[in-house]
């Protein structure tokens, strides 16, 4: 041993050795001082205090990466009064190799807001690289994937069977871009809920599957990019969707519309969620209830769908208003959306109620107010002022 440490190149290989093995150490307590450090303690048990029990939004935390934003935003969607919040889990973020589940961050998602009283419900998709054939969107699914995206979708109601209880099944079929730009079809979106229905109830018999999610259109027969919601969801009911869901997913955009306006086949607006209740009735599905998983107005400045801020207060906290009012039909209006994790620089930003810092915008505050019982509003929003 005297002779091996005598040697230089001996001694210098022992230093190099022991001077790895310190860096090492040092770099796994930097590991563990920073998860320390980054750990967020979810804090006691809250529930939501509301006079508006269907009142949600749409989070938005699928790329929000550190807890503490993560737990905040929870917080402050507790602190608006919204009881609901429809949050995007994405099948490629979790399963990204076949069969290897990473649930961290849903865990952290789900955690934070069944710790705040916030009702998740879930909204599913995006498709795996494996899943899919190359050059192809996270977006496209084929026939032959249906099972493997319910084998996710079964793992997922498994492992949050006591904290969420709805799950949605895909976002806005009846757009080629939200169909891996695949002609909308009806028939194939139908046999994708045939598949995939039976796995998510058998791992969790008490999660409600909900269809649909339509994007609110009147493309014209034939179009290439999409088909009008109200002809794709009587299409499903032929097909023969009904059995394979146990609600219906809204998307309710009012564009530059009062939410009083009435429900007109040919025209875009809020109230056009009554003629997809109308389609539900018609098809014997009256039984069933319905929830706006996405929806809304918007504020930019220069875009030709936005109104006034002004009116955009009034008309949400009416749309609210006729949600908890009129449509018993209705179990929640989940708008789009409250925070994105970085500004989108785009119309985007001004659906926001949230800022991506954190500042609120001047209608979150006004929906404190509503949802405290402070502010009521009244019908005919058109009062808050002339439409651009």
């Amino acid at each position: 041993m005297a002779f091996w440490l005598s040697s230089p190149f001996q001694r210098k290989r022992l230093l190099l050795a022991a001077g790895a093995l310190a860096l090492l150490g040092l770099l796994v307590l930097a590991a563990m001082l920073w998860r320390n450090w980054n750990a967020v303690a979810l804090g006691p048990q809250h529930s939501v205090q509301t006079i508006n029990p269907k009142v949600g939004i749409h989070t938005r935390l699928t790329d929000e990466v550190e807890p503490w934003k993560i737990k905040r935003t929870w917080e402050m969607v507790r602190e608006m009064g919204s009881p609901w919040a429809v949050e995007y889990f994405p099948w490629a973020y979790v399963e990204g190799a076949r069969g290897r589940f990473e649930w961290a961050h849903s865990d952290l998602v789900v955690a934070h807001a069944a710790r705040q009283g916030v009702q998740v419900v879930a909204r599913l998709g995006f498709v795996p690289e494996w899943a899919r054939p190359a050059e192809t969107t996270p977006l496209y699914l084929d026939a032959e994937h249906f099972a493997d995206f319910g084998l996710y979708a079964a793992a997922f109601v498994a492992r949050y069977a006591d904290t969420i209880d709805h799950v949605i099944i895909w976002n806005e079929p009846n757009l080629a871009l939200e169909w891996g730009f695949q002609p909308p079809d009806p028939v194939k979106y139908t046999e994708m809920l045939r598949v995939i229905y039976p796995m998510i109830k058998a791992a969790n018999p008490n999660v409600q599957v909900l269809a649909g999610a339509l994007a609110p259109t009147n493309a014209p027969p034939g179009s290439a990019e999409a088909m009008n919601d109200l002809d794709f969801l009587r299409a499903m009911y032929a097909a023969g969707a009904a059995p394979y869901f146990d609600m219906l997913a809204i998307h309710a955009y009012g564009w530059h519309g009062d939410p009083d306006e009435p429900a007109d086949a040919g025209a875009i607006n809020f109230r056009r969620a009554e003629l997809m209740r109308a389609i539900m009735v018609e098809n014997g599905d009256s039984a069933k209830q319905a929830m706006i998983t996405e929806g809304g107005w918007n504020d930019h400045p220069r875009w030709t769908r936005a109104v006034h801020p002004a009116q955009r207060i009034a008309y949400t906290l009416r749309a609210y208003q006729i949600a908890d009012a009129e449509w018993p039909w209705l179990d929640a209006l989940c708008l789009w959306v409250f925070r994105f994790p970085w500004d989108q620089k785009s119309y985007q930003d001004y659906y926001t109620f949230v800022r991506t810092d954190f500042e609120p915008r001047p209608i979150y505050s006004e929906m404190q107010g509503y949802t405290a019982g402070e502010l009521l509003p009244a019908a005919g929003a058109n009062s808050a002022g002339d439409q651009p």
